[in-house]
């Protein structure tokens, strides 16, 4: 049937059912001063010009680097020109690192050093993890805070005025604790006690020093499972982790400006997802357990021991029967690590903060932090987790293997003072090995344990009894491993059987070794010329 058209078919969307402009949302992550306009005085007070360019002067440094994260770099220029105008000496040379190799947290030193830079002016949040090479001026920021908003949350948390509770606060709220804990014990908290900042990741409270009702440092320690944290802003994921595994209870103060006044469910819904964090870290690790090749994922050059923290790593992969591949990325992403596809887990050599990533981020393979190693190689029968969580290299010891250990080394060796056949005796008889996730059988979880050697012509074994014919069991043909040097090597036997393409070049037939070179094009793209002729194209 035919349709007569009045008017010509619209092609294109009407104008009513156009999209709306609308401003995009402020990220939280900005800081205040990018969303609201502030005035000179408004960022010296917030990035503490004064006293940084006293600790420059004192210390007669002339090439400092200024390390921003992203969301402060807005206020970089106008923080180089502000320190700049304030220092006596003018011949000061003022670099700002744009962006960061690793984690905003930790201090770059690399990028400090490729402009020869004297010390690192450190702005913003900071894991405090002690650098190897350059001092570092820390400047944590100054932020508002509602004292009066903060006293009532605290009131409404904690009712009864014995209760035993430590104040602390995120790096860029610390100027607001000593404040807030005075007033909190006028009102009758007498066992109240805060806390001061500490250069010691490793401490009883990351980077905190606890301090009594005196202000003094309680040199002893304290009884963390029978104190309340009360934090305010809400603490990276590392530091909810820790907090929520060594105290009674965690009560966080969010200091967003569209927060608002803390209720008491704010305590139970950071204990369940504290609970819900910790399962899933679990899970991850027992991935890893069954992991045949880890990657150690360097992820810092600046924490002062991190070189240890790798030999130690790749010591305890190797007695674990596994193999270990070191590589270095930089900045993490999901696709950087898709590259080392043979990888079947990886474990991240940080600070205690950028050790961890999280279970949303993309990654392909599961990525633990070392103390989640050591309880994922601790075997089915030995693997206990009390709920104790840690993130960084900071923990990590010197591997000193057990005496009753029996395993192939990283090079291929046996332990010493085991017997060869002792080895492979004890390895064929192991109970078989499932994945606890999915409860499928495991065959390569070990691909350094040694198996019974082939020997070699003029061997003293060969023609001696019983024992040379047991020794001279070779492997079937389908079961050849790729060998570099003589040690099984999983990573040559991923690339020769599971990758199709080898590279460059492996697409071509070169058994024709005497062809002719013929001369290509030469020139520019305008016209080139080709061959000898001069012909043009």
């Amino acid at each position: 049937m035919a349709i007569n058209l009045t008017a010509a078919p619209a092609l294109s969307t009407p104008s009513e059912h156009l999209f709306e402009h609308v401003d995009p949302e402020v990220a939280a992550e900005l800081n205040e001063s990018q969303i609201h306009k502030r005035s000179d005085d408004e960022l010296r007070e917030i990035y503490e010009i004064a006293s940084t360019a006293c600790q420059i002067r004192a210390a007669r440094q002339r090439r400092i680097a200024l390390q921003f994260p992203d969301s402060m770099l807005g206020d970089s220029p106008w923080v180089a020109e502000a320190l700049n105008g304030t220092t006596a000496d003018q011949s000061e040379r003022i670099y700002i690192l744009a962006d960061t190799s690793y984690s905003s947290c930790c201090v770059d030193e690399i990028a400090a050093e490729h402009v020869d830079a004297d010390v690192v002016v450190h702005y913003g949040r900071a894991c405090l993890s002690p650098t190897s090479r350059l001092p570092v001026v820390y400047v944590f920021t100054k932020h508002p805070l509602d004292e009066k908003n903060a006293l009532e949350a605290f009131e409404s948390d904690f009712q009864d005025k014995q209760s035993k509770v430590i104040l602390m606060a995120d790096v860029t709220y610390q100027n607001y604790v000593a404040s807030l804990a005075s007033q909190l014990r006028g009102r009758g908290y007498t066992e109240l006690l805060s806390t001061t900042i500490a250069h010691n990741p490793a401490g009883q409270i990351p980077n905190r020093t606890v301090l009594a009702p005196d202000e003094t440092a309680l040199s002893d320690g304290v009884d963390l499972q029978s104190y309340s944290v009360f934090h305010i802003s809400t603490p990276p994921t590392s530091l909810l982790l820790v907090l929520s595994s060594r105290v009674q209870s965690l009560h966080i103060l969010p200091t967003n400006a569209s927060s608002e006044k803390t209720l008491p469910t704010t305590t139970i819904s950071s204990a369940m997802t504290a609970r819900r964090l910790l399962g899933r870290r679990y899970a991850r690790l027992l991935s890893v357990a069954t992991a045949g090749i880890i990657g150690i994922l360097v992820n810092t050059l600046s924490v002062s021991n991190y070189l240890s923290s790798v030999d130690s790593i790749r010591k305890q992969i190797a007695a674990a029967g596994k193999k270990s591949y070191t590589i270095v990325v930089g900045k993490l992403n999901p696709a950087k690590l898709a590259n080392f596809a043979e990888v079947d887990g990886w474990v991240v050599v940080g600070c205690w903060e950028s050790s961890l990533v999280e279970d949303d981020a993309g990654f392909y393979k599961p990525v633990i932090t070392p103390f989640e190693l050591g309880v994922a190689l601790a075997g089915d029968d030995k693997r206990t987790w009390s709920g104790e969580w840690w993130g960084g290299i900071e923990g990590v010891q010197e591997y000193r293997p057990a005496e009753e250990d029996s395993v192939a080394t990283a090079e291929g060796g046996i332990a010493a003072g085991v017997d060869e056949a002792d080895d492979t005796d004890e390895e064929e008889s192991a109970p078989p090995e499932f994945d606890l996730r999915t409860g499928r059988l495991i065959s390569h979880s070990r691909p350094m344990r040694v198996t019974r050697r082939v020997p070699k012509q003029g061997d003293d074994s060969i023609g001696q009894g019983s024992e040379a014919k047991s020794a001279a069991l070779a492997l079937r043909p389908k079961a050849e491993l790729a060998t570099v040097n003589g040690v099984i090597s999983p990573g040559a036997e991923f690339l020769r059987s599971q990758r199709t393409w080898q590279g460059l070049g492996s697409d071509f037939d070169n058994t024709d070794t005497n062809t002719t070179i013929e001369e290509g094009r030469r020139g520019v793209a305008r016209g080139y010329t080709v061959g000898s002729d001069g012909s043009r194209k």
